[in-house]
């Protein structure tokens, strides 16, 4: 149980960092920013592999990156919508 926890937590910061690195704002607040830290862990880890330590059962500098590239096709993606 604190293991899932820990990755929540983790899940989130790693979302929040993404967002501030490109300085969008990631929909839906705390759970947006989880979200985007479990999904962009996996799209880092398809693309880098476990890339640098490995927190709460994420490979944080491959996460980062996936996260940071998740968030700019959803801006991407958000600009050409609107």
């Amino acid at each position: 149980m604190l293991s899932f926890i820990w990755s929540l937590i983790v899940g989130g910061v790693l979302g929040a960092i993404a967002g501030a690195v490109l300085g969008k704002d990631v929909p839906g607040g705390v759970i947006g920013n989880i979200i985007v830290g479990f999904i962009g862990s996996w799209i880092g880890t398809m693309i880098l592999g476990n890339f640098g330590p490995v927190i709460g059962g994420f490979p944080i500098i491959s996460a980062l990156i996936g996260a940071v590239i998740l968030i700019a096709i959803y801006s991407f993606i958000a600009k050409r919508m609107a």
